[in-house]
């Protein structure tokens, strides 16, 4: 049966196995044991399973109504839909935290499942240090936020969960986003690993590179799912407000981003190999502080959790073992990972150097926007909001350069190139990028607004000419040009894919800037105009839910004369939580978007107005498109077979050096 206390029992075993993880496969790298070198693989499944089966009891717990387990009387209620009592379990702060430890387990089981072609030493490091990371929030899981914490005596109901969190959004968005935070703990790993070996090489770079390009995807599809959340369930009209919390997602992202690239250099020409080790151990540490910043109350935000010193102590002390450790270790050992390759100035590692100093640059940038206000209230006691206006006005400068070297970056040759070429066959790409310049200069307010336009078109445009030029379209006949596409590694096709992706999200985040809202207060069968459209109230109705009351507004929107859609914007009212929530209505052709909010209700119950926000936000969707064809990029270049199983020459005899009895 799965009971809570079978849940808990499992979640100290796993604490145990993941002890023995961290230390074992060390013991046996040192001594060059065979033998304790084979149980890194079997402690890490083992470690999982145990997991699971804790996970799979709070689900049980959940489900069962089981008001004995506090975590359960604190998020869920006997009302409450089954699906969101599921999804509820990773919607309140202990739970989070335990599929946290579950998606980190799974990461160090697929290494002993997949990691196969990798050396037995650097395979059992990798494993033990995904250990330590378990052992650590296992223990914080334990001690800290024990999810079968049992209440007594046991309530009737429960409290009911947080009433914004009650959408199918939940479902998805935090089981991806914290795929993609722990997921960059493997390329974390192999750092600690090879600085501990004391080797990195272009083996290392094609080991690396898959594991960060998975993780990429999932945080690239969690933020853009979160952003659209907030987007439709908040009612706040726009996209991204720079909250504290997206921020911090947004940060290990950036340097995520420039770690792929690294990694490709150090594949390719085995060149920035210090700069990739430190691009993996910062990426993880910004994943981690963001987990701390969540859960110690230090950022306010709709997505905090908890505000309880005990926890927050803990994570930091977590964070102070794990990230100074491993900086620790690299200033120690960084200096003995030397560079084999050189390359010119004017080269594609050129190209690939001067984005990642821009990425880092903007992330440097987030960083001090997102952590002074709160150091300035720690040190100071002063409250100082640091907002939208703030990181436009500092990242979009460093963002345009960085945008222009992304579309040249890729059609450079390697080592050593000549710039006039690659204008010359993008002469007709950069006539095109000015004359969307111009055009958005005329249609839309702002330079800066302007400029980024230019600046997605020219992103999209160099895309699909590197591709063009690789195949020779409309300079050979077409059968041959889909021959050599034929030929191509899939991984060319992907990073076209993801350019382009960034391009669609930034013309979409640009003229998204452009967009029309009015606030009114009408009475039914009053209409507004916004935008060209018609949007008349045609009435309020109210509707009872599974566990709230819904207050529901009929919206008629017309175009001269014709209709264009029926919104049915509404306001929730939660009795348990004693809270309201609004349900926005969006009507969307891929162009644009028609967005209704409805707002209060005043004036006397014979005569009531009601408060409706109304948006017209032009390219509103090209923003989440663009995300999700830069996760289909990612996959696409995972799919090409030389990433996921070509180790080099140089690897293969290593573990066959290193498994000898």
């Amino acid at each position: 049966m799965l009971s809570p206390e079978l849940g808990h029992y499992a979640l100290a075993l796993a604490c145990v196995l993941a002890f023995a993880q961290a230390v074992v496969p060390l013991i046996g790298a040192s001594t060059r044991d065979i033998r304790l070198l084979t149980l890194a693989p079997a402690l890490a499944l083992g470690q999982l399973l145990a997991l699971l089966v804790s996970f799979l009891c709070l689900i049980n717990a959940a489900v069962t109504d089981d008001f004995s387990v506090q975590n359960i009387v604190a998020n869920s209620a006997v009302s409450k839909p089954l699906l969101y009592k599921i999804t509820g379990v990773w919607g309140n702060h202990e739970g989070s935290v335990l599929l946290w430890i579950l998606i980190l387990g799974i990461c160090g089981a697929a290494v002993a499942a997949f990691g196969r072609n990798l050396p037995g030493i650097l395979r059992a490091r990798v494993i033990a240090v995904l250990g330590i990371i378990a052992a650590g929030f296992e223990l914080f899981c334990l001690t800290t936020s024990n999810p079968f914490a049992r209440v007594w005596p046991a309530p009737m109901d429960g409290q009911g969960m947080n009433p914004l969190l009650q959408d199918p959004g939940l479902a998805f968005h935090p089981p991806i986003l914290y795929t993609g935070y722990v997921g960059f703990a493997v390329p974390f790993a192999f750092a600690i690993a090879a600085l501990i070996e004391g080797r990195v090489d272009a083996a290392w770079g094609r080991w690396v590179r898959p594991w960060a390009v998975a993780a990429w995807c999932f945080l690239t599809c969690g933020i853009a799912l979160g952003s659209w959340w907030s987007y439709y369930v908040l009612g706040w009209g726009g996209y991204w407000f720079w909250d504290p919390v997206e921020n911090a997602s947004l940060i290990p992202w950036l340097t995520g981003t420039a770690l792929i690239h690294s990694a490709t250099v150090v594949e390719k020409r085995e060149s920035l190999k210090i700069w990739t080790v430190l691009l993996a151990i910062a990426t993880f540490s910004f994943s981690l502080s963001g987990t701390f910043l969540v859960r110690s109350g230090i950022l306010n935000s709709v997505h905090a959790f908890a505000n309880d010193p005990a926890r927050g102590i803990f994570i930091l002390a977590l964070l102070a073992l794990v990230i100074g450790g491993s900086l620790a270790l690299f200033a120690c050992r960084a200096p003995a990972l030397t560079s084999g390759g050189f390359f010119a100035p004017v080269s594609r590692e050129g190209a690939l150097v001067l984005n990642n100093i821009f990425l880092c640059s903007i992330c440097a940038v987030v960083v001090t926007g997102t952590m002074y206000p709160p150091f300035m209230s720690l040190l100071f006691d002063r409250t100082i909001s640091v907002g939208k206006p703030f990181f436009d006005a500092t990242t979009i400068p460093l963002a345009l350069p960085l945008f222009m070297f992304m579309g040249i970056g890729p059609m450079l040759p390697w080592k050593r190139a000549q710039l006039w070429p690659v204008i010359q066959r993008l002469w007709i790409t950069l006539i095109l990028t000015g004359l969307a310049f111009a055009i958005s200069l005329w249609g839309v307010a702002g330079v800066f607004p302007a400029l980024s336009c230019g600046a997605a078109v020219w992103v999209i445009l160099t895309s699909i000419t590197d591709v063009t030029e690789r195949i020779r379209l409309f300079r050979m006949p077409l059968s041959g040009s889909l021959q050599r596409a034929r030929g191509l590694p899939r991984s060319v096709f992907g990073t076209a894919l993801a350019h382009a992706g960034v391009g669609i999200s930034v013309l979409g985040l640009a003229v998204m800037s452009q967009a029309q809202h009015k606030i009114t207060e009408i009475t039914p069968g009053t209409t507004q105009h916004l935008a060209g459209y018609d949007w008349t109230l045609e009435k309020v109705e109210q509707a009872p839910g599974p566990n709230y009351t819904a207050m529901t507004a009929t919206v008629k929107v017309s175009r001269n004369g014709h209709l264009v859609a029926m919104m049915h914007p509404s306001r929730r009212s939660f009795n348990a939580q004693h809270q309201t929530t609004t349900e926005v209505s969006i009507h969307t052709n891929l162009l644009a978007d028609l967005y209704c909010v409805l707002g209060d209700q005043h004036g006397t119950d014979a005569n009531p107005t009601y408060v409706l926000r109304l948006h017209y936000n032009p390219l509103a969707p090209w923003m989440w498109l663009g995300a999700l064809i830069m996760a289909v990029g990612g996959i696409l270049s995972l799919s090409d077979r030389r990433i996921r199983v070509g180790a080099p020459r140089r690897a293969q005899s290593a573990a066959r050096t290193v498994t000898s009895p």
